[in-house]
């Protein structure tokens, strides 16, 4: 008899665990975090602490873990929008579609059944909002190039809450034809445009629905690297915290957020680990503010965190059994800003002296200073200053989202090689992704899954139809 007692208490518990719904759900994706970019970080945190091990993000200390396959319906590689659709949709689809099917029918996002089952929603990234992830929540367009008339879904998906960088292509079409600027498009269907956080305050209190994008003037396509950021830049942090508050003012019934850490992506296209693992950790600040929200309303709340693909093909530790992360430390700028830099000194000065260039290196990078370098390492960043600063023969390395000077190349081609971390591609890679939860519904997603079952537990666990 006490055997069945505590097995029917169990039956109880169990079922009772599953049948919390999620009123609240937060969905954070790390465009390109595959599960080295995650590990690498936390070792990195360790070795800057002067230890060897690890020192646990947030998000991967939450009770549930696993990890996904993101390959597409056409190839073993997915690309961002692929991958984000179905991370949005719970289908496969081919390499380019925002929120199609390979027919090209529209399929219903997993933000799309939270509006209809009445929670608001919101959409938002450290890219462009019309970018292939976030697209991918709110859009439904053929190709992700299609970057004005993604913008024009934005307001008929009616979402609450839009936040990001900005938007690519504001008044040109697809077919490179001048259109009807984007942002009174958004004002006329309710949407109240914010520039940066001192305008969002001053227009918060009285608006309906939101898109939020940085201050005039700044770049549309990202926010700052989190390694680059300045006093005053927009930061993912301050989107999800915002976010949270306009979701849940007035009559709350529940909400739906995805938060997208783009730039590990772009940090991994461009082989930069230091930028890259600065990136992983900012995501996990974001998360830390859902965090916070999670520990008020715990038995309402479910957080997931994931990624779309991995990007670079991250391997950590070179030849020998060693790895030196503390090495990236030293680096005090992301490579695309130390690119700019170098374009900047080229167009300042006639003639810059190698020993000048080594000084400039030695600044930026720790070169010389506090890391040594090998003949070889020398070598590759003397032949690099010879041929784009002596011999005036300059080829950029073009990489999907930088333009990188030969001097950058080989001074990231260095770091990378001193720190013992590898990279087999410069594109997305196969590899598995992570997958972490905390909160209602969690259970839901242990072990090995797909992508494409992600969104349709997040649906179970929130009860949407």
């Amino acid at each position: 008899m006490k055997r069945f007692m505590y097995t029917l208490l169990f039956v109880l518990l169990t079922g009772s665990m599953y049948g919390q719904q999620a009123k609240y759900v937060f969905y954070f994706i790390g465009d390109g975090m595959g599960v080295n970019q995650v590990n690498g970080t936390e070792m990195y945190l360790a070795e800057k602490e002067g230890r060897i091990g690890v020192t646990p993000l947030l998000f991967t200390t939450f009770p549930v873990a696993g990890m996904a396959t993101t390959f597409s319906a056409t190839n073993s590689v997915t690309d961002s929008s692929a991958a984000g659709t179905a991370l949005a949709t719970g289908a496969k689809t081919y390499n380019g579609a925002i929120g199609m099917d390979n027919d090209k029918n529209v399929l219903q996002t997993v933000a799309e059944q939270a509006k209809k089952a009445g929670k608001k929603v919101g959409v938002t990234s450290s890219v462009s909002v019309d970018h292939a992830t976030p697209a991918a929540f709110y859009a439904h367009q053929p190709s992700r190039s299609m970057y004005y008339e993604i913008a024009l879904d934005l307001p008929k998906a009616g979402f609450d809450f839009y936040a990001g960088a900005g938007f690519l292509k504001p008044t040109t079409t697809a077919d490179k034809k001048e259109a009807p600027s984007i942002f009174p498009i958004f004002e006329e269907s309710g949407y109240t445009v914010a520039k940066g956080m001192d305008d969002y305050q001053s227009k918060v209190a009285d608006a309906q629905k939101m898109v939020l994008v940085q201050k005039e003037g700044a770049d549309p396509s990202c926010l700052p690297y989190a390694i680059d950021r300045k006093e005053g830049d927009l930061t993912l942090t301050e989107i999800t915290e915002s976010a949270i508050s306009f979701l849940t003012k007035g009559k709350n019934k529940g909400f739906f957020l995805m938060v997208e850490g783009g730039k590990i992506d772009w940090a991994c296209h461009g082989n930069d680990p230091a930028t890259a693992f600065e990136e992983v950790i900012d995501m996990d600040n974001a998360i830390k503010v859902a965090y916070e929200f999670y520990k008020k309303h715990p038995k309402e709340t479910l957080i997931v965190v994931t990624a779309d693909h991995e990007t670079g093909g991250l391997g950590l530790g070179t030849a020998k059994y060693e790895l030196h992360l503390k090495s990236l430390i030293n680096q005090k700028q992301s490579q695309d800003l130390l690119s700019r830099s170098i374009t900047d000194l080229r167009k300042m000065r006639k003639v810059i002296l190698w020993e000048e260039m080594k000084n400039f290196l030695s600044e930026k990078m720790g070169f010389w200073k506090e890391l040594p370098v090998t003949w070889e390492q020398e070598k590759l960043l003397r032949d690099a200053y010879e041929e784009s600063f002596v011999n005036k023969h300059v080829v950029f390395e073009e990489s999907l989202y930088a333009k990188t000077e030969p001097l950058a190349v080989a001074a990231k081609k260095v770091m990378s090689e001193i720190a013992m971390v590898g990279w087999t591609s410069t594109n997305h890679t196969a590899g598995y992704v992570p997958v972490f939860a905390v909160g209602a519904g969690s259970q839901l997603f242990v072990g090995k899954i797909d992508n494409t079952e992600i969104p349709k537990r997040i649906a179970k666990a929130a009860g949407y139809k």
